[in-house]
């Protein structure tokens, strides 16, 4: 045995150890560069919306699972004690006795289900619609949840774009801002020149307080969706494709349609349950079908007024148990003959209910549709706008180099230098929201087209 003044040292040696390595995989978690499918792939393991819906999947596969059992016959078995006093009806005979005595029951029985109108099988087709259709509600949820970690990745992408215009912005501000200070202590320009520059550099400090402001609130927008609690951020992937402008823009719609209806997991679902509720159409159907089972029993008891004729003794319980022992088979038939109308009224209501699923679909089906336009419509714009924003990002820049140098020759004014400078920043701020959109929307049409956009697992 461990002695007690060895093993606590030991045991706040491993405490302290396992603090420590706490600390570090924490450290290294935040310090850890996150590509967008680390992200998706930490978001959906950690949803609660996910898992409540794998409850919800869990439960109608439990559901399917009874009704397949309920195929099998139901059996029951019971028992009763009794004890009687004064004048009453003797259990085995059925005479009445004026003595107090003792009696005891056992009985087992069995039912099976022969024919219900087919309600039985049915109700297995519709709770295996209802189980599929969970696990496609599962998978639609995964696949919303991976388009906003999706955009809310890129928008970090854009803030962390912003930000990097907008520091170089006020680097060059600050030199600026030191050259006029130079000019001026040699002569060569006014003091309110530096006023300007001075002006010039503040301003791009705050455009830089607000980008990185952003680019927080981007991050936190992300950890939410993540559900990851990181008091330090988050840092991603930095954006490493270029988007080509002259990829082809002859989508049709049609085509992306076709592809995205026979699979998309909101599609399906519907679908499912649209089938689920023309069975219980079947079901309801069922309730006017005449009714056949079959049933068994056994039973036998003991009763203390059961006496041997010769001796007068109570008949031992073993042999009671055995000579009063009694089985029986039989077949029932119901015939339903009037319910007041509810069952017909019942199959009025399924049959209202199908409809409504059938009508649900071609909403989403036109839902989908009308998306797929859209997405096309924007893929269309966003890449004549990207490839006009190129150029015009180009221009600017060499408009404002210009504007540059004049302005260190003293050839133009602060106010012209400023107009320069922001017409070539604007350029570059609309020139990556542009290519950040057409990202996002370049991915959602690959999700339609049936690419594999995400590393979601749908096997269950």
């Amino acid at each position: 045995m461990i002695p007690k003044m060895i093993l606590q040292p030991m045991k706040l040696k491993s405490g302290l150890l396992l603090f420590i390595l706490l600390l570090v995989s924490k450290s290294l978690l935040a310090q850890q560069t996150w590509s967008l499918d680390d992200c998706i792939t930490y978001a959906i393991n950690n949803n609660l919306r996910i898992k409540d819906l794998e409850f919800n999947k869990n439960s109608n596969k439990e559901t399917h699972r009874q009704a397949i059992r309920d195929l099998l016959p139901g059996i029951s078995g019971s028992s009763d004690y009794g004890l009687r006093f004064g004048r009453s009806e003797n259990p085995n005979t059925g005479t009445f006795v004026n003595s107090d005595f003792f009696y005891n029951n056992y009985s087992l029985n069995s039912s099976l289900d022969l024919f219900q109108g087919f309600q039985k099988l049915n109700t297995i087709k519709v709770s295996k619609f209802l189980y599929k259709a969970a696990i496609k509600d599962i998978e639609q949820q995964k696949y919303l949840l991976a388009f906003r970690v999706m955009t809310a990745f890129y928008n970090i992408q854009f803030s962390e774009g912003l930000l990097a215009i907008s520091i170089e912005q006020q680097a060059i501000s600050k030199t600026n801002y030191e050259l006029v200070k130079k000019q001026i202590e040699l002569g060569l320009k006014a003091g309110a020149d530096l006023y300007e520059a001075e002006s010039l550099w503040l301003s791009d400090q705050l455009t830089v307080v607000q980008n990185k402001n952003s680019l927080q609130a981007n991050r936190l927008t992300l950890l939410q969706e993540m559900n990851l609690e990181e008091p330090n951020g988050i840092n991603i992937q930095p954006s490493l494709v270029k988007l080509n402008t002259k990829e082809t823009t002859s989508l049709e719609q049609d085509s992306v349609f076709y592809k995205a209806k026979n699979f998309i997991p909101l599609i399906k679902a519907q679908e499912l349950r649209t089938k689920a509720a023309k069975k219980n159409v079947a079901i309801s159907k069922g309730n006017l079908s005449p009714s056949l089972s079959l049933n068994a029993g056994y039973g036998t008891g003991y009763y203390e007024t059961n006496t041997n004729d010769d001796t007068g003794e109570v008949i031992p319980f073993r042999t009671q148990i055995k000579d009063n022992a009694s089985r029986f088979v039989g077949v029932s038939l119901r015939i339903p003959i009037s319910n007041k109308w509810s069952a017909r009224s019942r199959i009025k209501q399924q049959k209202i209910a199908h409809l409504q699923a059938k009508n649900n679909l071609s909403m989403q089906k036109q839902e989908l549709y009308k998306t797929i336009q859209q997405l096309i419509l924007d893929n269309n714009s966003l890449i004549t706008e990207l490839a006009q924003s190129n150029s015009q990002v180009q221009l600017q820049q060499l408009a404002f180099s210009i504007a540059q140098k004049k302005y260190e020759k003293g050839l133009i004014t602060t106010l012209e230098l400023f107009t320069a400078k922001n017409l070539f920043v604007d350029a570059q701020n609309k020139n990556l929201q542009v290519e950040t959109r057409l990202k996002v929307n370049k991915s959602t049409l690959d999700f339609y087209m049936g690419l594999p956009v995400f590393n979601i697992n749908d096997t269950y």
